[in-house]
């Protein structure tokens, strides 16, 4: 564009020169003169204005998200009936008996973007969390949602029932109020309250910490985990065959969602904390629950399945409890892989430190990196022909 203005200001210098050339071959007219110019110089005003547009334009379309449908869906749930017989000319606010109860549903919000790619990916938060685990991150960059849109798959945000937009349950729970953000700060790897572990990939203002801690949600119901499942599987049914990602505690009912939906057609797992085994090899200090039958096991093996852990783990026990959480979780999650592989199964645990990709919390698809580890991501669908 430099080049152009350039160019411009040269033709205006050139007529400038002409027209009060001495050579008494040329006669100045002022009139003339001033029309000329003021021609001139509204063409090169109009001529960088479409410049300066072609290059907003040019700019702004690789950036934008062309969105070709979006919306919102429950899914799943139950329904509880008192007893009684309901009166609708009394009071609103006074109790009766004869009414329904909606409740133990998911909440889903959906973005379909233009020539979307095959498979859309379904995304489970974990413990404390809701869909925005996927919308943004601590200092307000872009999260895993909108990275995935961009490289055209389809997505689906899930609040599991007993939390964010899927509030209403049908088993009370007694809300806590206790300050518990720095137990949350060491549990999920970010460091040891108040320090941060060297390099670790995650913004030290004090603003992204204050966002970060304001995403926990709690529990607003009594939630099994037999719901959840029942919740995701619905949530499948709806969106067809798909990708299922998981993040924390959305790791054990998600082997249990795609053992009970075969829509489920890989699983990306972001630092599950307990496995599913087939009955009489669990290990000890397994936190996915009892084994299944052998024959519901076996549907894991049916598809592809990754598993990442991020930084901070250590190989051998530590005086930091956090840390040895996260090194029998990291052990049982080989332990398992090497379960489901052996029955004839396709499971990969990466952990990224020993593949050069250092500093990563439990929050590896919020960290600083995370269009690093997103991309990682999407080499392993194209690999296993999921972007069709």
């Amino acid at each position: 564009m430099q080049k152009k203005i350039n160019m411009i200001n040269l033709k205006i210098n050139q007529i400038t020169k002409t027209s009060f050339s001495q050579s008494g071959k040329h006669v100045f007219n002022q009139q003339k003169y001033v029309k000329l110019i003021g021609i001139k110089i509204l063409s090169a005003g109009i001529f960088l204005f479409l410049i300066y547009s072609c290059s907003l334009s040019k700019q702004f379309t690789g950036e934008n998200l062309m969105i070709k449908e979006q919306g919102t869906f429950s899914a799943g749930g139950n329904i509880i009936t008192s007893k009684g017989v309901f009166d609708p000319l009394k009071p609103w606010n006074e109790i009766q008996g004869g009414q329904t109860r909606h409740g133990d549903h998911a909440d889903v919000f959906y973005q379909i973007p233009v020539n979307s790619n095959h498979y859309p990916m379904v995304f489970l938060h974990g413990y404390g969390q809701s869909k925005r685990t996927w919308q943004t991150t601590a200092d307000g960059r872009e999260g895993f949602a909108n990275l995935f849109l961009r490289k055209g798959y389809g997505i689906y945000l899930v609040d599991q029932p007993g939390r964010g937009d899927a509030g209403q349950t049908t088993e009370p729970l007694e809300i806590s109020a206790i300050p518990d953000d720095q137990t949350w700060f060491t549990q999920f790897r970010i460091g040891l309250y108040p320090n941060f572990y060297d390099g670790v990939q995650f913004p030290k203002d004090s603003k992204s910490l204050e966002q970060f801690f304001r995403m926990m949600t709690p529990n607003t119901g009594n939630v099994n985990e037999t719901k959840i499942v029942d919740a995701m599987s619905a949530v499948f049914d709806k969106t067809g065959d798909g990708i299922l990602v998981t993040h924390s505690a959305g790791g054990s009912p998600g082997w249990k969602t795609a053992i009970k939906n075969k829509h489920v057609k890989a699983i990306v797992a972001y630092e599950p904390g307990g496995f599913t085994f087939p009955e009489g090899e669990v290990p000890e200090g397994n936190r996915g629950g009892a084994g299944v039958p052998i024959d519901e096991f076996m549907k894991l093996t049916k598809i592809p399945i990754i598993v990442y852990y991020g930084d901070n783990i250590p190989k051998e026990e530590t005086k930091v409890a956090s840390q040895n959480f996260w090194r029998n979780v990291l052990s049982t999650a080989r332990k398992w892989a090497q379960t489901v592989n052996a029955h004839g199964g396709d499971v990969t645990i990466v952990h990224l430190p020993e593949t050069g990709i250092k500093g990563n919390t439990h929050f590896i698809m919020s960290d600083l990196n995370n269009r690093e580890t997103a991309n990682l991501l999407s080499k392993w669908l194209i690999d296993k022909g999921l972007n069709k």
